[in-house]
């Protein structure tokens, strides 16, 4: 009885200081998020004790028995800055204590490969980097990347028909000729095909899409003058096992993106699917004619990744495309294909890719990276036909060498490109058919000191049809501290045309092409001056603008006459030059409450100087803007996303002085709004309204395309100059032609999306 009384008496006071220590401290517990997204492996910690824990699989943590008093609890993760609160835990109190590393985020640190063709922080790079991730995307779904880049401060998608919709990407003033696009730094996308390099890749598969602005032929070679757009795709091992994301809108669009990773041996596998159907037809401007291009395009994706010895890299890629396209009158259908009674444009697309990247077994870094693609146009605009195959090859080997504070690269490429099509520009320009562009490169960035680098390249090609081009580009970047960035980039670039892969509006056969003489290959000077501030206060706020004046001249600049006959367009060097000036920014702001702002503006002057004179570049504006406005409530998984972009006046392609419609664009805006849901485990709801101002280019305007009501042109009569003369039937004197398009026509609507993931 004693024992046992000892026992119990033991019991008691074990449980009674158990009690007294309990109501002596308390617990510090909650969750950790970015983005919405639980965050594990977080470190938290009370700055003053050894009490540490790491956050679990779903983001949680919990510090038991913590002594009242004041701390400081600081979470800490890989890839994020500190973050800090300071609390006051009273006895007894189990305290929630949440953080969001959203705005922590160390995206100075991101890792691009775009500027200096291997892989850098970003906070190291001399050449400016812009970085868009998928969440960017997310706040305006599209059904391509081609139609999501309007989101993309000093970039426009530009349509060039309002029949087909055939487009091009703009970057700060400059056609699309002028953009290169890469997929995994690869320059698969020729110019034939830009549009649908732009297409079909699911938005889950896409790791970051980075864009350069300003020529980078030193390193890329032709095409590379205005700006590069590179779609990294995701490392497999990195994907999420199972991705969908499927919206549709009351126009009857339905898109829908699957993602899928598998594991085969030492290899990871990583398909994604891409489907797009648009099948109504829509004439809200009552003109007889489809507003939008209908669509039916499917796209498959496969990419591996193999498991090497010292983990060296070993990675290919290939895609399929196939889209059938059309717009016209809208009784058309296919048995009118190519025939004179109903007038329809109709685009055959077939499209397939082979990427690959593979790291030699040697103790250098030595890469080779290939890749071929295959492009097969059939298209009828009216009675024209333009059939074409392009079919490009590209190889080049890299050898990254760090000596001391020089970093090198060393590197020769060669590219072969043939192109056959069955227009009079092959005839006269029959050597181009093929086209063998060997080049050889070399680039020494210097670490001059901690703050202080500087990089040099050059570049030389070989072109089998212009001969020797060189192509030297050199910057400097300036730490002024760890907030504030200085850079300075110059350089040359070039351009060898094929106008017939580029200019849509030389195939639609509403005007004859003119070449005046032997065009010879552009050449540009380019200097860019770029700063950097990023801030952060100490309860999460960020701030973050970027600034950057730019200056590119043209010599040789090919340039298409619209002007000087209304039914010709007439190609010729440029008998003067051209120059491409303006400044940019971004500001990004951040607040911890869930308030996001991103805003961009651009301000450009983009014109020829010719015998004195000088001229506004044709669907050009001097200023546009962009804005992404995100708010989160966080009680309620709400996320609300407010976008919009606008656009100043730009010269517009009329055909003579009687034409009645504006010589220059309005001052137009798009803009949209999004509320997404997010508080199911696996799924995603998300939708709102496109075009909220229910703006459309023909709204001050008499109609869009002219000679709408005889796209044959049947029936006109003509001076005895070439001209048409004005009758009762045609008082304005005007042919058939789709090419007035500045803008999307089409009207607000509502979509509706859901995304399933399996991580």
């Amino acid at each position: 009885m004693k024992a046992i009384s000892i026992r119990a008496t033991t019991t008691i006071l074990f449980i009674f200081f158990a009690i007294s220590a309990w109501a002596q401290t308390g617990i510090i517990e909650g969750k950790v998020i970015s983005e919405g997204s639980p965050l594990p492996q977080v470190n938290i910690s009370l700055q003053g004790t050894s009490s540490i824990i790491m956050t679990d699989s779903a983001g949680r943590y919990k510090l038991p028995a913590i002594a009242a008093g004041t701390y400081k609890v600081q979470a800490s993760a890989v890839g994020f800055r500190k973050m800090s609160k300071t609390i006051v835990l009273k006895k007894g109190e189990q305290l929630k204590l949440d953080f969001d590393l959203s705005n922590f985020q160390n995206d100075l640190n991101e890792v691009v490969v775009t500027g200096t063709l291997k892989e850098v922080n970003r906070l190291e790079s001399p050449v400016p980097v812009e970085v868009y991730t998928p969440a960017f995307f997310k706040k305006n779904p599209t059904p391509s990347i081609f139609e999501a880049l309007q989101n993309v401060n000093g970039v426009r998608p530009q349509l060039n028909c309002n029949i087909c919709n055939t487009g091009d990407i703009h970057i700060n003033g400059l056609e699309g000729p002028y953009t290169m696009i890469l997929i995994d730094g690869m320059p698969i996308v020729s110019s034939l095909s830009t549009v649908y390099g732009l297409s079909g890749i699911p938005n889950s598969l896409v790791e970051q899409i980075e864009v350069v602005k300003g020529p980078a032929s030193s390193l890329y070679g032709s095409e590379a003058v205005g700006g590069l757009i590179n779609i990294i795709t995701k490392k497999p091992q990195n994907a999420p096992l199972f991705s969908a994301d499927v919206f549709g809108t009351t126009y009857q669009e339905f898109n829908a993106d699957l993602g899928l990773k598998t594991k085969v041996g030492s290899a990871t596998a990583l398909t994604g699917i891409n489907y797009f159907k648009f099948g109504n037809v829509v004439d809200h401007n009552h003109d007889n004619f489809t507003d939008v291009t209908l669509q039916d395009r499917i796209s498959v994706f496969q990419k591996w990744n193999f498991q090497r010895k010292d983990n060296r890299l070993f990675t290919v890629a290939g895609r399929y495309l196939y889209e059938d396209r059309w717009g016209g009158e809208t009784n058309w259908n296919k048995s009118y294909r190519g025939g004179d009674q109903v007038y329809g444009e109709s685009i055959y697309t077939k499209r397939w890719e082979f990427i690959g990247n593979y790291q030699l077994p040697l103790k250098e870094k030595i890469f080779f990276a290939f890749s071929y693609n295959n492009h097969d146009q059939d298209s009828r605009y009216g009675t024209n036909s333009y059939i074409a195959t392009q079919k490009v090859g590209f190889g080049q080997f890299t050898w990254d060498k760090k000596i001391k504070n020089h970093d090198l690269l060393v590197g020769t490429a060669l590219r072969y490109t043939y192109y056959d099509d069955n227009t009079p520009a092959t005839e006269l320009n029959n050597p181009a058919k093929n086209i063998w562009l060997p080049g050889v490169f070399v680039q020494d960035e210097i670490t001059i000191a901690p703050q202080h680098k500087f990089l040099a390249g050059f570049r030389y090609d070989y072109n089998s049809l212009h001969g020797n081009i060189f192509t030297p580009r050199f910057a400097y970047k300036w730490n002024l501290n760890e907030q504030n960035i200085l850079r300075l980039n110059a350089g040359t670039g070039f351009r060898v045309v094929n106008i017939f892969t580029e200019d849509h509006a030389a195939l639609t056969g509403a005007r004859d092409v003119v070449i005046a003489d032997k065009l010879k290959p552009e050449k540009t000077y380019n200097v860019n001056l770029n700063y950097l501030r990023k801030m952060y206060a100490a309860d999460g706020t960020f701030f973050g603008i970027e600034t950057s004046a730019f200056y590119t001249y043209f010599n040789n600049r090919i340039i298409g006459d619209f002007d000087t006959d209304p039914n010709k367009i007439i190609y010729n060097n440029l008998d003067g030059y051209a120059v491409s000036k303006g400044l940019t920014a971004n500001m990004d702001i951040a607040f911890n409450n869930g308030l996001k702002i991103v805003l961009g503006a651009t301000y450009q002057d983009v014109a020829t100087y010719e015998h004195g004179v000088k001229k506004q570049q044709i669907l050009t504006e001097k200023f546009s803007g962009n804005w992404a406005v995100s708010y989160k409530i966080r009680k309620l998984d709400l996320g609300i996303d407010y976008t919009g972009n606008i656009y100043s006046p730009m010269r517009l392609p009329i055909l003579g002085p009687l034409d009645p419609r504006r010589e220059f664009s309005p001052v137009w805006s798009i803009q949209n709004i999004q509320f997404t849901y997010s508080g199911f485990n696996r799924f995603e709801l998300y939708g709102g309204i496109k075009n909220l101002l229910n703006w459309t280019p023909n709204k001050g305007n008499p109609f869009i395309i002219a000679g709408a009501n005889n796209p044959f042109d049947r029936g006109l009569e003509y001076e005895t100059d070439g001209k048409v003369k004005p009758t009762d039937s045609n008082p304005y004197g005007l042919t058939f032609d789709p090419n007035y398009v500045f803008g999307p026509n089409q009207n607000m609507r509502g979509f509706f999306g859901i995304r399933y993931t399996i991580k």
